[in-house]
């Protein structure tokens, strides 16, 4: 579903050599997987997603999302970042309907579709709330029911969980799951965690530091498990995990 071959990015620095920040990063996503990109901070993580979502431009090498080249944003890719980019001048409602507004649908379709991306992330008496009236775990909730809107090919999530404390942290990382055994959508997600790794990924890529290289690939099946109906108790005292 998405190809990256042999991407190279390099950033310029004032008075100083260019900065590579991934260096020949090659990677296959298939359709439906889950694949967590794990890694020191400065290793190239956010600089691989948001060469993915078109924020950056590849210095070399290629992208392509299902054969299409990537070459800027577009709404087949829908991005949840850190910290959650909500308006605060709009109800969340009206946040999470803003990109089929954009896209041409009537605001009472918007708004009807994006009420049923607010039941499936538990949002549904929220609806007509300010985002500062949120938590952070419901903003980010929010976030995710956005990016959904326009129902992307490819999710990506950039660390969507760090700021969160470590007891909505695991509830958003359970809500993640069953978003994804409920709509198959294909994900892509940046963490430092590694429990949040193994918990959230079919698969898991190592980074190196500094230039970016993919040195580990892991497939992993603990969120299936999960998804199945074992308990984290059970997956997270399993040998193999530990």
């Amino acid at each position: 579903m998405l190809t990256i071959r042999d991407l190279t990015v390099t950033y310029p620095s004032r008075g100083q050599a260019p900065i590579t920040a991934l260096q020949n990063v090659s990677l296959d996503i298939l359709k439906g997987e889950i694949v967590v990109a794990l890694g020191a901070s400065g290793c190239g993580k956010s600089t691989l997603l948001n060469t993915i979502a078109g924020f950056l431009p590849a210095t070399s090498g290629r992208l392509e999302l299902n054969t299409h080249e990537i070459k800027g944003p577009g709404a087949v890719r829908g991005v949840v970042f850190q910290k959650d980019t909500l308006l605060p001048w709009k109800s969340v409602i009206d946040n999470v309907a803003i990109g089929l507004v954009f896209a041409g649908q009537s605001r009472a379709a918007a708004r009807a579709q994006a009420h049923s991306l607010l039941s499936l992330v538990g949002l549904d008496d929220f609806a007509n709330v300010a985002p500062y009236e949120l938590s952070g775990g419901m903003r980010q909730r929010v976030g995710i029911a956005r990016a959904l809107a326009t129902n992307p090919d490819l999710l990506l999530m950039d660390e969507p969980f760090g700021a969160l404390d470590s007891f909505t942290r695991e509830q958003m990382q359970e809500l993640l799951i069953s978003v994804w055994h409920k709509t198959h959508k294909t994900i892509f997600l940046i963490t430092h965690s590694i429990e949040e790794a193994l918990s959230l990924g079919t698969r898991v890529i190592v980074m190196s530091p500094r230039p970016g290289r993919i040195v580990r690939r892991y497939p992993l099946d603990f969120v299936k498990r999960f998804s199945a109906g074992e308990s984290w108790a059970s997956i997270r005292t399993d040998q193999a995990f530990l």
